[in-house]
C-alpha cells in the first residue's frame, strides 16, 4: 500500500463519516480487526477533527455495549459481517458507519480513547492528546536500533493497543519504515512475513509471541531479522536464551503504559534486567514505585485522584534506579505484595519459583481466600510434582494455598495474563467442565 493509495481511501472515509454527520470535535468509535479498513477509519476519523475511541474487535457485544454507554461515540465504524480467527494477524473487511444515538461531542481535547488491559480490574478510560502521541512516536525515532526508512517493521502486537498503534503504525507512516502485519500470527506466518523483504527487520511484539517464536524446532536462517522486541511483561530467560540461538537475532525489551507508551527500554538485550529511560521521559523512583513526569493526569472521566499529583503519575510499578549506570529495574506491580500472617509476600517471587521449575510454561499468582497460582504445563508429571518441588523451594508461608492447571492462561487483549481471581478461577471451572 503506497502512501499516495493511503490518503485516497482516508479521503474517501472521511467523506463516508461526515455525510453520517461527524464534524471537527465529534466522536467516532472504531471497532475493527486489524486490518487497511482499521487504519483508514482511524485516521479519517483524525483528519475530520474528530476524537476517535479504539475499542478492541474481540470484545463481547456486551462488553462493546457498556463502552458505548461509558463514553457515548457519535458514531461507530464496525465490520459489515462478523470476523473470527484468533491467530489472524490481519483481515480483510468491509466497514460500515452507524450513527448512535445518545452520542456526545468531544469533551476534552484529547484525539485518542483508549480502555486499559484490565488485566487487575475494571479498564480505565485513558486519553492522549496530539502532543502526546507526537512525543511517543519523537521518542521512537530517537531510540537507537529502533527501525528507520529503509527498513521494516513486521508488527504482531495490536494495533488498536498502544504498542501495536504507536510503536509500529504511527511511528512507521512517520519515520517511512514499512510496517508488515502477517496474515496469520503462527510461526509460520510471522516468519514468512519477515522472509518476505529483504531489508533489516525487525519485529514488534509481546513475550507470548516471542516465546511461540522460540519453540520453533528448527528456525530457517533469516539475515534480514535484526532483532525482536517485545513490551508488555518480562520475559523468561529461557525463552530469551532459545530465541537468540534459534535466530541469530537480539531480543530487546520495552516496559510501557496505555497511558504514555513507551517509558525505558533495552532494545539490543544488553543490559537486562536494567531499562533506559526513553529520551525526553522523566522517571524517578519514590518509596519503590516508578514515578512519571506529564503535562497533565491522563485519565478521562471517574479516576483516583492519587493517581496524578503535581505533575507525577504515580504506576503501581515497583521500581529501582542504580546511580551508577542510570538503569531502571522493574520489579513487577506494587499489588503483588501481600501479607500472610504479618509476613510480607511478593506474588512475583513465587510466581517466578513456579515459571522456573521443569515443565512448566507459564504461572500466575494471585491472592484471594489465600495464595492461589494457575499454572500450563507441558505434561501432568510436571503439575503432579509441582508441590512436592515448591516444598523444596519456598517457605511455608509463601507456599500457594492452591494449584490450579490451565490449558492456557486467560490474556488480556494486550497478551497480558489476567491477574483477576474471579476470572481465572472461571477457567479453571470450564476446562474441568470440558
Amino acid at each position: 500500500m503506497s502512501r499516495a493509495e493511503l490518503r485516497r481511501l482516508v479521503e474517501e472515509q472521511q467523506q463516508r463519516l461526515e455525510a453520517a454527520g461527524l464534524v471537527a470535535g465529534g466522536t467516532v468509535a472504531v471497532r475493527l480487526p486489524p486490518s487497511l479498513g482499521c487504519i483508514v477509519a482511524m485516521l479519517s476519523g483524525w483528519r475530520a477533527g474528530a476524537q476517535v475511541v479504539l475499542l478492541d474487535y474481540r470484545l463481547t457485544t456486551h462488553e462493546v455495549g457498556k463502552a458505548v454507554a461509558r463514553l457515548a461515540p457519535q458514531l461507530v465504524v464496525e465490520p459489515v459481517a462478523d470476523v473470527s480467527g484468533t491467530l489472524r494477524g490481519f483481515f480483510e473487511v468491509d466497514t460500515r458507519v452507524t450513527p448512535l444515538r445518545g452520542g456526545r461531542p468531544a469533551s476534552t481535547e484529547h484525539v485518542l480513547l483508549q480502555l486499559s488491559s484490565g488485566s487487575t480490574g475494571p479498564s480505565k478510560v485513558i486519553g492522549r492528546t496530539a502532543g502526546s502521541l507526537l512525543a511517543e512516536i519523537d521518542r521512537y525515532g530517537r531510540l537507537e536500533g529502533f527501525p528507520r526508512r529503509g527498513e521494516r517493521t513486521v508488527v504482531l502486537a495490536s494495533i488498536v493497543h498502544v504498542l501495536g498503534l504507536v510503536g509500529g503504525l504511527l511511528y512507521g507512516l512517520a519515520s517511512g519504515a514499512q510496517v508488515v502485519l502477517p496474515r496469520r500470527q503462527t510461526v509460520d506466518g510471522i516468519l514468512k512475513a519477515v522472509a518476505a523483504g529483504s531489508e533489516p527487520t525487525t519485529i514488534l511484539g509481546v513475550p507470548s509471541q516471542a516465546a511461540v517464536l522460540a519453540a520453533a524446532q528448527t528456525p530457517p536462517q533469516l539475515p534480514q531479522l535484526r532483532r525482536m522486541i517485545t513490551g508488555g511483561e518480562l520475559v523468561k530467560a529461557a525463552v530469551r536464551d532459545r530465541f537468540i540461538q534459534g535466530y541469530g537475532a537480539e531480543l530487546g525489551v520495552m516496559y510501557g503504559m496505555t497511558e504514555v507508551g513507551v517509558i525505558a527500554t533495552d532494545l539490543a538485550g544488553a543490559t537486562r534486567p536494567g531499562l533506559t529511560p526513553a529520551p525526553g521521559m522523566r522517571v524517578r523512583v519514590e518509596d519503590g514505585e516508578i514515578l512519571l513526569g506529564l503535562p497533565a493526569a491522563p485519565y478521562v472521566g471517574l479516576a483516583d485522584p492519587s493517581r496524578y499529583v503535581d505533575g507525577w503519575l504515580r504506576t503501581k510499578d515497583a521500581g529501582s534506579f542504580d546511580e551508577a549506570t542510570g538503569l531502571l529495574t522493574v520489579h513487577g506491580r506494587l499489588d503483588s505484595q501481600v501479607s500472610i500472617g504479618g509476613l510480607k509476600v511478593d506474588l512475583s517471587e513465587i510466581e517466578a519459583s513456579i515459571s522456573a521449575l521443569p515443565g512448566v510454561t507459564d504461572a500466575v499468582v494471585v491472592h484471594g481466600t489465600g495464595i492461589e497460582a494457575f499454572v500450563t504445563v507441558t505434561e501432568q508429571a510436571a503439575f503432579d510434582g509441582l508441590a512436592a518441588c515448591l516444598a523444596t523451594r519456598l517457605a511455608p508461608y509463601k507456599r500457594p494455598r492452591s494449584l490450579n492447571l490451565l490449558p492456557e492462561l486467560p490474556r488480556t487483549a494486550t497478551g497480558k495474563p489476567v491477574r483477576n481471581t474471579e476470572i481465572l478461577r472461571a477457567a479453571v471451572r470450564s476446562a474441568a467442565a470440558v
